[in-house]
């Protein structure tokens, strides 16, 4: 339908409306419009209890919301009552922690300081040894050379003697009657095994010796890893796990590594 049309027969309509009105009873009219009115009263109310229970549900909410928020805020506040003191405590760890470590660091340091201090004197007493024994090496090849020249010495005289050359050949060798033989090889025997069992003594000498030396040694091994490491366990059978030489007591003067 064309809008002109459309309104053409909304002014027809409002024409007629306008005319059925004043045709109309005064009476019926004031009637119907005071039921008009009536009803209106009853929507506004209506909706005015609408309102009103809206607005009551709405303060609910929000005091419900507010309960919720406050006592959120009393649990945050005790979190952070809380963080605050783990933060103290955590602080005061913290400064015994760097106490410990500082009196650590100090015991460390003179601990350092005694081990340097051992390794020297070990250095010293190791140098002592190995002069010991190099006085002892010295010591031994000097009665070794001694013993052979005074050997040669005591021959060299009796082939001098006429009287006493008769009892050694020309190789050095003695020449005794028959009968005494025996008991010379038995004097002769007894002097070389006491020769032997010196010189035995002055060998185990020089083996305590060295064997000092190489303790010596291992000690020194052990306060430098003590020093670094901390303690070691005990020695067994006397010798240190550490230690890296043992003496050859089938032959005391070679030192194994």
């Amino acid at each position: 339908v064309p809008t002109k049309k459309l309104k053409k027969y909304e002014r027809e309509y409002q024409t007629m409306r306008e005319s059925q009105l004043q045709q109309e009873d005064p009476m019926d009219r004031y009637k119907r419009e005071n039921r008009r009115l009536q009803e209106a009263s009853m929507r506004l109310e209506q909706e005015n209890d609408d309102l009103a229970h809206e607005l009551v549900t709405s303060k609910i909410a929000l005091r419900n919301d507010l309960d919720q928020a406050e006592d959120k805020a009393d649990v945050l506040n005790k979190e952070l009552l809380l963080t605050k003191q783990k933060l103290v405590e955590t602080e005061e760890e913290k400064r015994k922690q760097e106490e410990e470590t500082a009196q650590l660091k100090e015991v460390f340091r003179k601990q350092l300081e005694k081990a340097e201090s051992e390794i020297k004197k070990t250095t010293a007493i190791i140098a002592d040894y190995k002069q010991i024994c190099s006085q002892l090496s010295t010591r031994l090849e000097k009665q070794q050379t001694a013993s052979k020249d005074e050997l040669e010495v005591v021959k060299g005289k009796v082939m001098a003697c006429k009287h006493c050359s008769e009892i050694f050949s020309k190789e050095g060798t003695l020449k005794l009657p028959a009968l005494s033989l025996d008991n010379k090889g038995l004097e002769i025997d007894d002097e070389k095994d006491a020769l032997k069992k010196q010189l035995r003594e002055m060998e185990l000498e020089l083996a305590q010796t060295k064997l000092q030396l190489v303790e010596a040694k291992c000690k020194i091994q052990v306060c430098g890893i003590q020093g670094l490491q901390g303690s070691l366990p005990e020695p067994k059978n006397g010798i240190y796990p550490y230690c890296c030489m043992h003496v050859n007591f089938q032959n005391p003067l070679i030192v194994c590594p």
